[in-house]
C-alpha cells in the first residue's frame, strides 16, 4: 500500500496538469448537450416550434456519435489523443457558434444538428480518458474522476453563462459569444498541457507509468468476444437508459407528487452538487478497493432513490435524499466503467473498446428519456416509470457484481 501511495504522488506531481486540461476538454464535448437548455426557449418562441422540435436536434447527435464510437476509439488507438483533441476543440466550438445562424425550417436547424455531431466525435470521451490512462496508474481512478468532473463543471457553468449571454445579445449572437468565451479559457490549456504518454516518450519527462505497459491488453477482436465486455456493454446500457431519464424528468416527477415546481427545482439542483462529490469520492474508493464491487453498490444507490420516490414521494425530505443519492451515482456511473474497461482489457485497444461502451452510453442518453415520456403518457404517472428503473439498475449492478478478477496489474482486486 505504501510503494502504491508513493507511485501516486509521483503520478500527480509529473502529470497533474493533464487531468485538469482534460476536464476542460471534456466539458466542451458536452457544450451542446448541458448548454442547450438555456436556449429552447427562446429559439421555440422565435420561430414557433415545439420543445421537442427544438431538442430533436439533441438526440440526432447523440445517436450520430453512438454509430462512430468504435470508429473514433480505434483512430485514438492508432494517431493518439491529443491531435484529435486540439482539432476537435476548434470544430466543436465552432459548430456550437453555427447553431446561432438557424434560418427558422426545421431542416436547416437538423443540419446544423448533424454538423454538430461530427464536429464532436473528436471530443468524446475516449480521448481524454485514454490520454490520462496512459500516464495515470495506481491513481487512476481520481484521475479519472478529475477529467469527468469536467461534465459537472459544464452543467453548472454553461447554463448560466447562456443565460446571460442571451438576455444581454439575443440568442443568435450568443451562441458564438459562448463558443468563444470558453475557447479563450480551454483552449490555450489543451494545447499546452494535454499529452498523452505516447507524446512525452522522446521528451525528457518524468513517466511513473512505463510505455510497456501502455501497450499492454487485449486486441479488439479479443475484447469484442468476451463475456466480460458484454456484462460492461449491458451495465451501461441499462443504467444509462435509466438514469440519465431519471435526472431528465425529476422535476415533473416531484411535481406528479405535489411539490411545486420551484421546490422541486431547488431539490433537483442536489443531483449536480452531488455528482461532483459522487465523481471524486468513487474515484478515490476505485482506487482502493476491487472496481467491480465498488460500482456494483454505486449503481445501487438510485434504487434507494427510487424506493423513496415511489413510497414518499410527497416529502421534501424523502425528495432531497433521493436527488442527493440520484446524484452521486450520476457522478460517479461513466468512471466506473472506464476505470474496468482499462483493468480487464488493458490499454492497447482501450479506445476502441470504450469507444464500443460509450456507445452504448449514448444510446441510453437518447433513449432513456424519450422512454420516460412515453410511459407516463401511457400510464398517466411515473409510477412504472421507476420501478423499471429499479430493475434496470439491479440488473446493471449484478452485471457489474459478476465480473472476475481483472487481467491487467490486479494489484488490490
Amino acid at each position: 500500500m505504501t510503494a502504491t501511495l508513493a507511485l501516486a504522488r509521483q503520478e500527480w506531481r509529473a502529470g497533474f496538469k493533464l487531468p485538469v486540461a482534460a476536464a476542460l476538454g471534456y466539458a466542451t464535448s458536452v457544450i451542446h448537450i448541458y448548454g442547450l437548455g438555456a436556449y429552447i426557449r427562446p429559439i421555440s418562441e422565435t420561430f414557433g416550434w415545439s420543445v421537442t422540435q427544438t431538442t430533436a436536434g439533441l438526440t440526432i447527435a447523440t445517436l450520430i456519435q453512438a454509430v462512430f464510437g468504435i470508429p473514433i476509439g480505434i483512430l485514438v488507438d492508432k494517431v493518439g489523443p491529443r491531435l484529435l483533441g486540439v482539432i476537435g476543440i476548434i470544430t466543436t466550438l465552432s459548430a456550437f457558434a453555427l447553431l446561432g445562424t438557424a434560418t427558422g425550417t426545421v431542416a436547416n436547424w437538423y443540419l446544423l444538428w448533424i454538423v454538430m455531431a461530427c464536429a464532436t466525435l473528436p471530443v468524446q470521451a475516449t480521448i481524454w480518458t485514454s490520454a490520462v490512462a496512459s500516464r495515470f496508474e495506481a491513481s487512476r481512478g481520481l484521475a479519472f474522476a478529475v477529467t469527468l468532473c469536467g461534465a459537472s463543471v459544464a452543467a453548472a457553468l454553461f447554463p448560466y453563462l447562456g443565460t446571460r449571454l442571451i438576455g444581454a445579445y439575443g440568442w443568435q449572437n450568443a451562441f458564438a459569444i459562448q463558443a468563444a468565451i470558453w475557447a479563450l479559457i480551454a483552449f490555450p490549456i489543451i494545447l499546452f498541457f494535454f499529452r498523452s504518454s505516447r507524446d512525452l516518450q522522446n521528451k525528457n519527462v518524468a513517466m511513473p507509468v512505463a510505455v510497456e505497459k501502455v501497450l499492454e491488453g487485449t486486441s479488439l477482436i479479443e475484447g469484442l468476444r468476451s463475456t466480460v465486455y458484454l456484462r460492461l456493454l449491458v451495465a451501461s446500457l441499462l443504467f444509462t437508459f435509466t438514469i440519465i431519464a431519471l435526472v431528465v424528468h425529476f422535476v415533473p416527477i416531484l411535481q406528479t407528487s405535489g411539490i411545486p415546481v420551484t421546490q422541486a427545482a431547488e431539490i433537483a439542483a442536489l443531483i449536480g452538487l452531488f455528482s461532483i462529490a459522487g465523481r471524486l469520492c468513487t474515484g478515490l474508493l476505485l482506487d482502493r478497493f476491487r472496481a467491480s464491487l465498488v460500482g456494483a453498490a454505486v449503481f445501487l444507490l438510485p434504487v434507494v432513490g427510487c424506493l423513496f420516490l415511489i413510497t414518499q414521494g410527497q416529502t421534501t425530505g424523502s425528495a432531497m435524499l433521493a436527488a442527493s443519492l440520484i446524484g452521486l451515482t450520476l457522478g460517479a456511473e461513466i468512471d466506473v466503467i472506464v476505470y474496468l474497461t482499462t483493468k480487464h482489457f488493458g490499454l492497447r485497444s482501450f479506445g476502441a473498446l470504450y469507444g464500443g461502451l460509450l456507445a452504448a452510453l449514448s444510446v441510453g442518453t437518447a433513449t432513456g428519456p424519450l422512454g420516460a415520456a412515453w410511459v407516463v403518457d401511457r400510464f398517466g404517472s411515473y409510477t412504472n416509470f421507476l420501478w423499471l428503473t429499479v430493475a434496470f439498475m439491479v440488473a446493471s449492478s449484478l452485471a457489474l457484481l459478476s465480473l472476475p478478477r481483472p487481467a491487467f496489474n490486479p494489484t488490490k482486486d
